[in-house]
């Protein structure tokens, strides 16, 4: 059998893996203002999270400031609300940005986020090259399946791929995108259209950057990808272990990739929110756990444990802090960190790494036929293959042929009640105020030579992110430096 460590793989990207270093333990939170979500933050990091996972609310994830009439309603619902320098020095206050590693959920404005922490990590004396974290930068996956996009897909790779440049240079132990499957699940797909169409998109920004003239090696070693942790335990298992070996002969034998480190599927897992129920949000947390065990089982390099009480709202402090006990508990007390592969010769677990390497390998063949990720979303296949899916499990589900607990089976009439996080509605009030105070302090003249520079960079080749950065600086709002980009790549429409 193959050894962990070792081209292709599958039994893990590490000879040690957890015998030598745990999995980052990166919860992901944020809510209303910088100010509280720092509050939250501060209090992981008390209780042993390893890493930072910043959730942005749905205003900065499209582009808006809190003040823009589309914005009503949403300031810091889902997330933290960012919309400047400002706000990104006030969630890391009190945190080194060099001690610590920072994932942000963040696509269309994943630029503008980065420039800002950038900015306050320099600000902070940190050296820029030994920065570490990722910015989800997933574009592709927008359109397929979760909707926060900006831009038509051409400019939008684009500016991903003059990240990717940029990041190479300034910050390079910087992941610069996180390739996910972890939304493709979530709108139903299945663990194969998981794996395929993720892989999908990566060919499509690796073949992307390599047009704009980089080298494979000199950015695939940091490239990450973000997958889904599902109920069906064994099968999730074998999912991870079929991705690493896929991708590591994907990288090499397509790409003629000659770093190993450009062959290293590198991933961070998150159990799945779509299981998780408002009925008996208790049993939750047994669900979690299983989902959690499956992505430790299965290799994974950092992890999110959702909370019990998600399909109701945000977190509460209580439960964000079960979750990250229930990864401790996998850590420190069951014993599975002190084999490199616990699951590794099962019969049945290798046979299933087989299937699911075959059947999203097909399915990128027939991706590849059609010309691409690019021309496959455009065609609307890859949402009509997930839907497709979506469709037979709900089917499954309303028929009792899929049996969901609490829900279809085994219900109960009167639940536990348990307490319910509420976002501050003052929120929105003071981010507006907030914002409108940094406009009409801020130095007028050098915000507008830097909108001017960075709107003749998007007519240009140039890169984006210089200029995308000096307009930060010079305290351009995240909604500002959108619209400036708009006004140059349009936006995009789905008609489907």
């Amino acid at each position: 059998m193959e050894a962990a460590g070792r081209f292709p793989y599958t039994r893990g990207i590490y000879p040690e893996m957890y015998r030598s270093r745990l999995w980052t333990m990166r919860q992901y939170a944020g809510f209303g203002s910088a100010d509280e979500s720092n509050a939250r933050y501060r209090y992981l990091l008390s209780q042993g999270t390893t890493g930072l996972s910043i959730a942005f609310d749905l205003p900065t994830q499209i582009g808006l400031d809190p003040d823009h009439t589309l914005a009503a309603g949403e300031v810091g619902r889902t997330g933290v609300s960012i919309a400047s320098l400002d706000d990104m020095r006030r969630l890391f206050k009190g945190i080194r940005l060099d001690e610590v590693s920072t994932s942000m959920t963040i696509n269309s404005t994943a630029a503008i986020l980065l420039a800002y922490y950038v900015l306050v990590a320099r600000e902070q004396g940190a050296d820029l090259a030994k920065l570490s974290g990722t910015v989800q930068n997933d574009i592709l996956k927008e359109y397929i399946a979760r909707g926060t996009y900006i831009f038509p897909p051409r400019p939008a790779m684009r500016i991903i791929t003059d990240l990717f440049a940029w990041a190479a240079r300034e910050v390079p132990e910087w992941n610069t995108i996180s390739i996910s499957g972890y939304h493709i699940r979530e709108a139903g797909s299945t663990a194969e259209q998981e794996v395929a169409f993720t892989f999908a998109n990566a060919i499509a920004y690796i073949e992307a950057a390599i047009s704009a003239g980089m080298d494979v090696d000199s950015f695939a070693p940091r490239l990450s990808f973000f997958f889904n942790a599902h109920s069906e335990f064994l099968t999730e298992i074998a999912k991870f272990r079929a991705a690493r070996r896929l991708y590591a002969h994907l990288m090499r034998d397509r790409f003629g990739a000659k770093d190993e480190r450009s062959c290293l599927l590198r991933f961070h897992t998150q159990t799945a929110g779509s299981s998780l129920t408002a009925q008996q949000p208790d049993v939750n947390v047994v669900r979690t756990t299983i989902e959690a065990l499956a992505a430790v089982l299965g290799g994974t390099q950092s992890l999110h444990t959702n909370s019990r009480d998600e399909a109701l709202g945000l977190p509460t402090e209580e439960s964000a802090r079960l979750a990250l006990r229930t990864q401790q508990v996998i850590a420190y007390e069951t014993g599975i960190t002190d084999s490199v592969d616990p699951l590794g010769g099962s019969y049945y677990i290798e046979e299933l790494t087989d299937k699911i390497e075959a059947a999203a390998t097909d399915y990128i063949r027939r991706i590849d036929e059609m010309g691409g990720a690019l021309q496959a979303i455009e065609a609307g296949f890859v949402q009509g293959e997930i839907q497709r899916s979506a469709f037979e499990y709900q089917r499954a589900v309303e028929s009792g042929e899929q049996v969901i607990v609490g829900v279809n089976r085994f219900q109960v009439t009167e639940a536990r009640k348990i307490p319910i996080f509420r976002v501050n509605p003052e929120i929105e009030r003071e981010q507006v105020l907030r914002i409108r105070a940094l406009r009409s302090e801020r130095d007028s003249v050098a915000w507008k030579r830097s909108i001017e520079r960075l709107e003749a960079a998007a007519r240009s080749s140039e890169n984006l992110m210089p200029r995308i950065m000096a307009a930060a600086e010079a305290m351009a709002t995240v909604g500002e430096i959108s619209n400036t980009l708009r006004g140059v790549f349009g936006e995009y429409r789905d008609v489907g």
